[in-house]
């Protein structure tokens, strides 16, 4: 067995975001040894949200997508393996191997393996229906984006609701789909949903909630024609997208002996069950420590600081992971932006008035204390908002009614 040590090489499986900047805070941290980042996509680490919005839409390129330019990583001695794919690894023998055979000893190990789209049973042959997690899946919905044509997404989340968005503003006609009976049911106050599901309905998007599939109709060459609902009602379809979620991506540290629950297990400093073994990212299954609850946190800023954090253990500075959970969703002309981890039960303040307003905020309070943020097209506000979570100070509910002021006058915060 390789002896660990502080200049020992460094394996990162996944070149996606926390990929990405695990290698990159290694070498701002000093780390002298190799690193080898292995990536299944025939891409440099590039940037996802941007895929299902301005990528999306055309206005912005495929290099815009990268994080660092390939000379950032050749520059800093990085060696960068796309297009390879891990068929195993063993965590006693601490190593990797490839698909090509290739096996790779390492002394530190980071799963930033992130997630997949979960699929919709019923249309995995089907040429017209379409997932929006890579670039691969963008650039075949980008063909398709044709002023009339007709889309149902499936699914009223975030993913599709930012498809449906982009759709509308192309001249594509949009029917979303939701089994729920409301939109973002698992992400949002109901505040927010009925905002989205109004701003949506009057850019001409159907919106069908608590509508479950029945099945689909297909034409000769195997592709989707309508979608039929529970309800009876067919819906005519040129393509369909489905956004209902990721699945972790589990299956090389189960097979390795790694404990894994909805995620890959990792504690406050990133490390695995395994010895030398750290997750990132959206495979990784944290103490959030807010809610002292174990979560599993998929957006940019949770990878981009969990990479720190693993990163620092490696170095040989171990902290902990306490940052704040944040995350936005940019709509229309309406950024959404969302801090702390919304809980279902904690008493809502409203500041604004969202049947009017196209700025405001929903404060989630337990006991006094602003323990989640939801705001729109408010930036300072946002930022006052994430101040008052990290203190946790008791607020007076008087002050955060009164929305005739910013937030951060109303409570005096400095």
């Amino acid at each position: 067995m390789t002896d660990p040590s502080a200049n020992g090489r460094v394996v990162v499986v996944g070149a996606g975001q926390a990929g990405a900047e695990v290698v990159a805070a290694l070498r701002q941290g000093k780390y002298s040894g190799p690193i080898t980042m292995i990536g299944e996509e025939p891409l440099y680490p590039y940037s996802r949200p941007p895929l299902s919005k301005a990528y999306l839409k055309g206005t912005s390129s495929a290099a815009d997508l990268l994080l660092r330019r390939r000379e950032v990583y050749e520059q800093h001695n990085i060696d960068v393996q796309i297009s390879t794919s891990v068929k195993s690894i063993d965590p006693q023998g601490r190593s990797v191997a490839l698909g090509d055979g290739q096996r790779l000893p390492y002394d530190h190990l980071v799963m930033a393996t992130g997630g997949q789209a979960r699929t919709l049973p019923g249309t995995v042959l089907a040429p017209n229906v379409h997932y929006m997690r890579t670039k691969v899946d963008a650039d075949a919905l980008r063909d398709r984006m044709t002023l009339g044509s007709r889309v149902v997404v499936v699914g009223g989340g975030y993913i599709g609701l930012e498809f449906a968005a982009v759709a509308r503003a192309l001249g594509v006609e949009v029917v979303v789909v939701e089994v729920a009976p409301r939109l973002l049911a698992r992400v949002s106050s109901p505040v927010i949903a009925d905002f989205y599901r109004c701003q949506h309905i009057d850019r001409g998007v159907d919106v069908s909630t608590g509508s479950s599939i029945e099945g689909f109709d297909h034409d000769q060459s195997g592709a989707v024609t309508a979608v039929r609902l529970a309800s009876g009602r067919s819906v005519p379809a040129d393509f369909v997208v489905v956004g209902i979620g990721l699945v972790p991506r589990t299956e090389l540290a189960e097979a390795a002996g790694i404990a894994v629950e909805d995620g890959i297990l990792v504690d406050a400093h990133m490390s695995t069950s395994a010895p030398g073994v750290y997750a990132v990212g959206d495979v990784a299954r944290f103490p959030e420590v807010t809610s002292g609850t174990l979560r599993r946190l998929e957006s940019v800023p949770n990878a981009t600081e969990q990479a720190k954090v693993a990163a620092a253990s490696i170095l040989g500075r171990p902290r902990p992971y306490e940052a704040l959970p944040w995350f936005w969703s940019d709509q229309y002309d309406l950024k959404l932006q969302v801090a702390g981890v919304l809980e279902h039960g904690h008493e809502l303040v409203v500041r604004g008035d969202p049947r009017i307003d196209t700025s405001f905020m929903v404060l989630h309070l337990n006991r006094g204390r602003v323990r989640c943020a939801e705001v729109v097209n408010d930036p300072a506000g946002f930022a006052a908002a994430k101040r008052l979570i990290v203190s946790g100070q008791q607020v007076p509910v008087e002050a955060l009614r009164a929305g005739t002021k910013p937030l951060k006058e109303a409570l005096a915060l400095t």
